[in-house]
């Protein structure tokens, strides 16, 4: 059985680095900052979505300039982890699943080796041998081809998707698999708006509702 997770907005809050690293990004352009809480809205769906919505905030859509944005902040994400922390209880939550005999992968839009990077610098990458990013393949979620590679490398059995937002509520619905929402994320509808199997409040709650949608096979 496994439990497959998204990364910002799920495992991490990393709103502070990514709206820094986009405000960079749109200063090199000579265009004015953005507020944190415009730019969380634009979080999700990778890292070209993020470029064109910063650009469209200003009323441009230029292909060059979002090239030269994209490649600026593409080439700082690794770094980007000065700001980011960890939701409270998440680590004791995944030291609990691991206890359980679950595997454990990261789905996320984030380009890999940022993801990689930021679970190294939060020590919970060896807890996640398998991570898939925005990058890893030619689709993104919501697609569902993204989380279904997680799941296939995971072992391909019984399995639920951790996330935070309507891209992956999508995107678990897509592929098949219970989705559990966290709901302190960067979701910008009601949860109750949104499919899913369970709400998640407190990542202290997690292993019991991970073992209530994934019961114990019988003997």
């Amino acid at each position: 059985m496994a439990v497959l997770f998204d990364l910002d907005g799920t495992l991490i809050d990393s709103v502070a680095d990514i709206h820094r690293l986009s405000n960079a990004a749109l200063a090199g352009e000579g265009l004015a900052p953005l507020g944190l809480e415009t730019v969380r809205g634009f979080i999700g769906r990778g890292v070209p979505h993020l470029v064109a919505r910063l650009l469209a905030a200003h009323g441009i859509a230029d292909p060059e300039r979002a090239a030269r944005m994209a490649a600026l902040i593409a080439g700082s994400y690794d770094d980007a982890v000065e700001l980011t922390q960890l939701y409270p209880g998440v680590r004791d939550a995944v030291a609990g699943l691991q206890a359980q005999g679950h595997a454990l992968g990261v789905c996320t839009n984030k380009p890999a080796s940022a993801a990689r990077a930021i679970l190294r610098h939060m020590g919970l990458l060896d807890a996640f041998p398998v991570v898939i990013g925005g990058d890893s393949l030619d689709l993104r979620k919501p697609d569902p081809a993204p989380l279904l590679a997680t799941w296939r490398a995971c072992g391909a059995g019984p399995a639920v998707y951790v996330g935070d937002s309507e891209v992956d509520a999508a995107c678990a619905e897509a592929a098949g698999l219970p989705f559990i929402l966290y709901e302190h994320g960067y979701r910008q509808i009601p949860a109750e708006a949104l499919p899913h199997a369970a709400i998640l409040g407190d990542f202290a709650d997690l292993p019991e509702t991970v073992a209530r949608l994934l019961p114990a096979p019988r003997a």
